[in-house]
């Protein structure tokens, strides 16, 4: 299926390395012109398609947000596309939780999709088209024990996009998000990753955690980051031009609602 992409400037964060990897490849793929963002400057570009521009930025840095879209500006002309993807979550008990760390959950998934949105959309607004993907999680659409600030601000992200798909749609931008279930990225599979951290707070070996992981899932298996970016590929796309406010889960059915 040709998305209709070829040639649009698009802006993803976390890049470096899974579901955000994926998803730059078959962006490129598609013929779109790419501005990867991630921290690590020599991960990123070490990873990146060939033709694919990069910077180096931490997205919680309150100024990062216009850096981003000017650079994109400033090599492709414009910014169409933004994928919101840059995340992270550690297994904490609610009373283990810290105000600090709260609050980095807070600034990486709420504060700096935020910013983004509000420095890209607008531009896209002028321009009459524009897609925004904001990478969510199955976790913001029911609570996690395992880290209540991870699900609280996914939760708030998912209401942040469809805040901003309300205010757009109109204006050609088409806001939506992804919510992922546990997918086999280092988030999970990384030594100290969240499998590791399950085991250990469960007392059981790696591979029981892992079971146990996958048991939750309809489907009986972790998601694949290539699985994930296919569905944020086509929420980019102009096939998807009638789907604006949407959180989409691409879980294996680890989600139970009709939302």
């Amino acid at each position: 299926m040709d998305l209709g992409i070829e040639g649009r400037a698009a802006v993803i964060t976390g890049a470096s390395r899974g579901i955000g990897l994926a998803t730059a490849r078959l962006l490129s793929d598609e013929g779109a012109r790419l501005l990867l963002v991630a921290r690590d400057g020599d991960a990123l570009a070490e990873a990146a398609p060939s033709g694919a521009a990069t910077l180096a930025v931490d997205v919680t840095d309150p100024e990062a947000a216009n850096r981003i879209v000017e650079e994109c500006e400033r090599l492709h002309g414009s910014l169409d596309v933004l994928v919101n993807n840059a995340g992270t979550s550690r297994a904490r008990d609610l009373e283990e939780l810290t105000d600090d760390e709260w609050d980095q959950q807070w600034q990486l998934h709420v504060m700096a999709s935020m910013r983004l949105m509000r420095a890209a959309a607008p531009r896209m607004a002028e321009r009459g088209w524009g897609r925004i993907v904001n990478v969510g999680s199955s976790s913001g659409k029911r609570q996690s024990l395992s880290n209540a600030a991870y699900s609280v601000t996914k939760a708030a992200q998912h209401m942040l996009s469809r805040v901003f798909a309300d205010t757009y749609a109109k204006q050609g931008v088409l806001v939506n998000a992804v919510a992922p279930g546990p997918v086999a990225t280092g988030l999970w599979m990384d030594e100290d990753g969240l499998a590791d951290q399950a085991a250990a707070r469960s007392d059981v070996s790696r591979d029981e955690a892992l079971d146990a992981a996958r048991a939750k899932v309809p489907l009986g298996r972790f998601g694949e980051p290539e699985e994930i970016a296919a569905v944020i590929a086509f929420l980019c796309s102009e096939r998807a031009a009638n789907v604006t406010g949407a959180t989409w889960s691409a879980d294996g059915g680890a989600v139970p609602l009709f939302i």
